[in-house]
Formats: structure tokens, C-alpha cells, sequence
């Protein structure tokens, strides 16, 4: 007998604020700020920091990443980069090649010891902590001791081991084993914990991990980079065998950017400008200008189309800009508040718990930066100290009339820009709710193959097979094959948010007043 599931998730409408995240324990607590009068920004980051405590595998405070902000009265977008950055004295020489393995544009050679994909070695200056407090000192309402005290509280309870939070450790535990500090914390005699039986809970203590924010609540963020937090950090990496130094600490600060923009079906879309994905998504939605409003959105020549221009948009990044590697663990927030600001949030680990490395005192995750560096020398993007990679990420606010309409983002790597592509398209140029869009089926043109989504129409793979090598793939939970996306709209005063379908502690969460 053959069974059918039916997942549904369904968008919501508001007058009041709205957060859309990954978890909805975090959603709730940024919809909590909302409600007690905080605006997007402060949402925002109480956000993100509760995401670096109930899903420390994808995105955390051991990280970095891109905001845009959008202000609901004048229209003005701001752009906050706080991405990673490779330490000062990081010599290329000590990640040579494995021998026999050149590389082309989409994959890279690997690695001896994949030393710049796991590990001492492949960790990178988190720009997170310093981004989240940048944004709150210029546009915030909220301290920043009050931002991360939903994270302490959650921080002292525990990570629950559920379901999902057991899939996350179970894939990750081999790798997880090889460092003490994360062994540790994730794991329990060396292997993921199971869920427990009869309704009972089971908690992973984050004792060190609450300790840290309470003294950065206490001490300010550039304790994280100059004070006891620092400290620590940079004596653990240096046993460890990282270059990582108190200086680069030191020196590290977020910068404010302004945005790649481009028009699109009577809109600005603002994205971020530079080592990001942003760029590659203008040049893909410029090629899509002339899709004819009235085709079918989820037919064979509109995925035809879709895959023609983001394979031409990638193949210049991969020629002249360089590309990061594959598949990242990400989170992204879209928030709105009932004044209409907007704030487009991507923070990310890269790999799922990054670099597996977790120094014991401080009880977090920290980033594989290298990961997003291009281990061959003399091309785009090649690994070199004090540069930041090039990254996948790509939020973007589109605006309307001068006023925002839409915030997007999502996780899944190489995939992000595919997916905000298509479900830009669909809403804007097609005319779908955002319901409609984040559950339609949607190609991914990443890779050398175009995969596409088992539930398309059957033409898709047919019309996209005319041209391409295609791989007909399901839209799973795990492996991520189309991305995970995030969202909220604002129409005539009411505001709508959506996220995927197919994640299962996804969520958007309404302010209450």
C-alpha cells in the first residue's frame, strides 16, 4: 500500500511585526522584542543569538555573515558585512594539494588532511558577535545586554535533544568525535544522543556557552575580541595549531556597506555588494527581465529560462569573481515590524558545526572559513591572510514605489542564489503569494548538473534536459537540495511571512501588540 504525506505550512498575515527564522524558539523570542516595542533590528538580533543556542550546528556567534536593513518611512537600505576574515598570518603553503587532483570551475582539488575544511586550521575571525552589536549601537532600541538575555536563558537550560536536533548530531558525529571540545559538549561516549523514550526530555548542558554570553552581556561585545573571551579563544586555537592571534581579534570590525542594487519588474532589489552572492543574483534576475509575465510560472521553458540565466551569472562569477565551496549550514531571518522597516539577516558556521572546533571554556562552535577560499594559487579568491572569502550568502530587501515590499534570504551554500531567483520571480514577475512560492518546485543551477525538483511538471526535466545535464532529485529534509528559505512581505499596511515548508522547526512568529 502506498502512503502519501501532506506537509503543509501556511503564510501569515499581520498588522503587527513578524519574524520568519529556521526555529521557532527563536522566532518567538525575536517576536517577544516586537511585542514589548522593539523594532526590526533589535528582532533581529535577539533573533540570530538565540539560533547560535538552539541550532548550534548551522549559525552562532563563532560565525559571520551579511544584514540589510531597510527603513520603512524613507525607504533607505543599509548593508552590514561582518563576514569572516582569514587570520593575518596565514601562510597559503601549509594547505597544499592533494597531488593528481586539479580542479575545475565547480569543484576545487582537495586539501592534505582537508586541513582548510575541518579544523584548528580552517577557522577564520568571527564577525558575528561584533556585527550583531554593531547593528543594534546605530539601529537598535534594545541594549545589547537585553538582546542576548533570551540566549542566556536558553543557553542555561540546555540544547533539548529532539528528533531534529539528533539527526543534526548524529550526521555530524564522526566528525564531531575528533575534536574533545565538541565531543564534549554534542556527543555522549563518542556517538550522537538518542532521543528518549516515553515523553521524557533530555537537555545537553551549555554551561560554558551561557557563561560566555553572561560575560559578554556583562563586559560588551569587544570582549569578545580584546578582553577574557579573546583570551581564552586565542589560547586554545594556538595548542590547537591555528595562526589565529589576539591582534586579528583586535583589528576586526564589521563594515557598513551600500547595496548592489538592481530593478527588477518594477522593483530595487538591494543585495549585498562585493564577496557575496548578490552580485551573481542581479546579473541572473537582469537575464530574466524579458520573461513574459503571462507564461506559467512552473512550466519547462520557464525552468529552461531559469537555468540559462543563473548558469551564465555563475559562469562569470567562476571566471572572474572565484566561487565558494559547495554545500554551507546556514540560518537566515527576515524580519518586519509594524512601522514597516525590514531586516534581511544571513549568519552562518559554513559547514554544518564548522570547523568541529569548540574551545572548552567557551562552549560554541567555530567557523571553517577557509572552507569558502580557493585552496589553488593564482586564481579569484585564492587563499591569503587577512582577506575575507567570497561567500554564498545573499539576503536581499526589494523595494516598491521607494518603500519596502519584501525581505529574502535563505541557507543551503551554492543554492541560495538559485532559490531567491526563482522565488523573486515567482512572486514579483508571476504574481504568487508567498505561500505559493516557497512551495512550488524550483530548480537548482548550481552545479555542473541542473537538478530538479521531483513534484515539477513533467516538462521540466524534459525542457531543461534540451540543453543541460539534468538530475531529477527529491525536495528532502536532509540533504538540503533546494535551499531553505525565509520571508516577509508588507502590503498596504499588512504584513505576510513565510518560511520553508519542509523544515519542521521553521517558523514566523507574530508580535502580539
Amino acid at each position: 500500500m502506498n502512503e502519501t504525506w501532506s506537509i503543509a505550512k501556511h503564510e501569515t498575515l499581520s498588522e503587527h511585526g513578524l519574524v520568519a527564522c529556521q526555529n521557532w524558539l527563536a522566532a518567538e523570542a525575536g517576536a517577544r522584542v516586537l511585542s514589548a516595542g522593539g523594532n526590526a533590528v533589535d528582532a533581529a538580533i535577539t533573533t540570530a543569538l538565540v539560533l547560535s543556542v538552539v541550532e548550534p550546528w548551522l549559525s552562532g556567534i563563532g560565525g559571520g555573515g551579511f544584514m540589510l536593513r531597510a527603513d520603512g518611512s524613507s525607504g533607505v537600505v543599509d548593508v552590514l558585512d561582518f563576514n569572516v576574515v582569514s587570520p593575518g598570518a596565514l601562510d597559503p603553503d601549509d594547505y597544499p594539494l592533494v597531488e593528481g587532483k586539479d580542479g575545475d570551475w565547480f569543484e576545487w582539488p582537495s586539501v592534505q588532511g582537508d586541513s582548510n575544511l575541518i579544523g584548528y586550521g580552517s577557522i577564520c575571525v568571527p564577525g558575528a558577535v561584533a556585527g550583531f552589536a554593531e547593528a543594534l549601537a546605530r539601529f537598535g532600541t534594545i541594549s545589547w545586554a537585553d538582546a542576548i538575555a533570551p540566549a542566556i536563558e536558553h543557553a542555561r537550560r540546555g540544547l533539548q535533544v529532539d528528533w531534529y536536533a539528533a539527526l543534526a548530531l548524529a550526521i555530524d558525529g564522526h566528525n564531531l568525535a575528533q575534536f574533545k571540545g565538541a565531543a564534549d559538549l554534542f556527543l555522549r561516549d563518542g556517538r550522537a544522543p538518542r532521543v528518549p523514550e516515553g515523553g521524557r526530555s533530555l537537555f545537553l548542558p551549555m554551561t560554558a556557552k551561557a557563561a560566555t554570553l553572561e560575560r559578554l552581556a556583562s563586559e560588551g561585545a569587544r570582549d569578545f575580541y580584546e578582553g577574557r573571551t579573546a583570551d581564552l579563544l586565542v589560547a586554545d586555537l594556538a595548542r590547537g595549531g591555528s595562526v589565529l592571534s589576539k591582534s586579528d581579534l583586535a583589528s576586526y570590525t564589521p563594515k557598513w556597506r551600500q547595496p548592489a542594487v538592481g530593478d527588477y519588474r518594477g522593483r530595487r532589489v538591494h543585495t549585498v555588494p562585493g564577496l557575496s552572492g548578490g552580485p551573481t543574483l542581479l546579473a541572473a534576475l537582469a537575464d530574466l527581465e524579458s520573461l513574459p509575465s503571462d507564461a506559467d510560472p512552473l512550466s519547462g521553458a520557464t525552468a529552461l529560462a531559469f537555468a540559462r540565466a543563473l548558469r551564465r551569472a555563475s559562469e562569470y562569477r567562476l571566471k572572474h569573481i572565484g566561487h565558494a565551496a559547495g554545500e554551507s549550514c546556514t540560518s537566515h531571518i527576515s524580519v518586519v515590524d509594524a512601522q514597516g522597516t525590514m531586516v534581511s539577516l544571513t549568519n552562518t558556521l559554513l559547514s554544518r558545526f564548522g570547523s568541529k572546533v569548540v574551545v572548552p571554556e567557551l562552549g560554541f562552535a567555530l567557523n571553517n572559513g577557509l572552507m569558502w577560499f580557493d585552496p589553488r594559487p593564482g586564481h579569484p579568491n585564492s587563499i591569503a591572510p587577512g582577506r575575507q572569502p567570497l561567500a554564498n550568502m545573499c539576503p536581499i530587501i526589494a523595494t516598491r514605489d521607494g518603500l519596502p515590499e519584501l525581505a529574502l534570504g535563505a541557507a543551503g551554500g551554492r543554492q541560495i542564489v538559485p532559490a531567491i531567483t526563482q522565488i523573486l520571480s515567482y512572486v514579483t514577475a508571476f504574481g504568487m503569494t508567498l505561500e505559493q512560492a516557497l512551495f512550488s518546485p524550483r530548480i537548482d543551477a548550481s552545479g555542473t548538473t541542473i537538478r530538479v525538483n521531483r513534484a515539477a511538471g513533467a516538462d521540466v526535466a524534459a525542457a531543461v534536459a534540451a540543453a543541460f545535464d539534468v538530475q531529477v532529485i527529491d525536495d528532502a529534509l536532509y540533504p538540503v537540495n533546494f535551499a531553505v528559505p525565509s520571508a516577509v512581505m508588507r502590503h498596504d499596511g499588512v504584513n505576510v511571512g513565510m518560511v520553508h515548508p519542509r523544515n519542521p522547526w521553521a517558523a514566523v512568529r507574530e508580535a502580539s501588540v
